[in-house]
């Protein structure tokens, strides 16, 4: 899981070395893919820190970061990140080999470990790239904390999801601030409790997925669908309303001071060079710079 050397991470032909995921680039596309499906697609701690690599790669590589399209070669950066997983289960939550560890380890020992899983939900969650996740069969425990930490979500109509830490006792305390930001506070306490698992219907009618498809070979279309939008939205407009949903859900100053931020923030993004490009495009009827516009066959 190393850089090899890439100390700067500028140069696109080094990729992280990965063993349980594997990470594929296809221009402003990044493919992320779980590959452990001999068990479910279980999180242990190799598949974790992987994870957490390719993220942070990705991250580094991404357009937002960059503050601009291309690199000095050409090459595109990245504006979407597509989460999959092979086999029958998205992903079954915790490895059992781990659960049968954190018995044994010590408070802090597990603390590492709960850093560690955190570490990933995180690197997802604030992404800067839009993230897309199709999902499969079962996404229990930390599979769905994965769930509840992209942005758009398509799912099998087979799938079922659930917060199932209860049912060993423990809290889904580490994956809870992503879960709770994706659904609110009533079924995020709810599913909490039940620690049963929900169809992909219930997901979708209380916001833990976005579509729901009949089988894996409608995946394509649909996702290309969603991509298509993203590629025609100012990446770095994309990531900062990542960061403006974050303001608006720790602000703790009044109303009135609300207010005078947003009116500061639409200032700033209207003088910014990607605001600049936007408003100049409108105005004069062309498309951005950043536009990617499908190619009709």
């Amino acid at each position: 899981m190393a850089f090899s050397g890439c100390d700067t991470m500028e140069k696109w032909n080094v990729m992280p070395s990965l063993e349980l995921c594997e990470l594929n680039i296809e221009g402003p596309l990044a493919y992320l893919n779980i590959k452990r499906e001999e068990v479910y697609n279980a999180l242990n701690t190799q598949l974790i820190s992987e994870l957490i690599v390719a993220l942070r790669w990705t991250s580094e590589h991404s357009v937002a970061k960059k503050e601009k399209i291309f690199d000095k070669n050409g090459k595109e950066y990245l504006r979407v990140l597509i989460l999959t997983s092979n086999g029958k289960h998205f992903c079954s939550g915790a490895d059992i080999n781990m659960m049968r560890d954190a018995g044994s380890k010590s408070v802090e020992e597990n603390r590492i470990d709960s850093i560690r899983l955190d570490n990933l939900f995180n690197s997802l969650w604030a992404h800067p790239c839009f993230t897309i996740g199709y999902i499969q069969g079962v996404a229990l425990g930390g599979g769905a904390g994965l769930v509840a930490c992209l942005d758009h979500v398509i799912a099998d109509s087979n799938t079922k999801i659930a917060l199932s830490e209860a049912k060993l006792g423990i809290l889904p305390a580490v994956i809870g601030p992503y879960v709770y930001r994706k659904i609110g506070s009533a079924q995020f306490r709810r599913l909490s409790m039940l620690a049963s698992k929900i169809d992909a219907e219930e997901a979708q009618r209380i916001g833990f997925i976005n579509e729901i498809i009949e089988s894996k070979g409608s995946f394509e279309s649909s996702f290309e669908r969603v991509i298509s939008d993203v590629l025609t939205t100012g990446p770095i407009a994309v990531y900062m309303a990542k960061k403006l949903t974050l303001s608006f859900d720790r602000w703790e100053k009044t109303d009135d001071e609300l207010r005078q931020w947003t009116l500061d923030k639409t200032s700033q993004m209207r003088g910014s060079r990607e605001g600049q490009e936007g408003l100049s495009s409108f105005l004069e009827r062309r498309l951005p710079a950043w536009s990617i516009q499908k190619k009709e066959n």
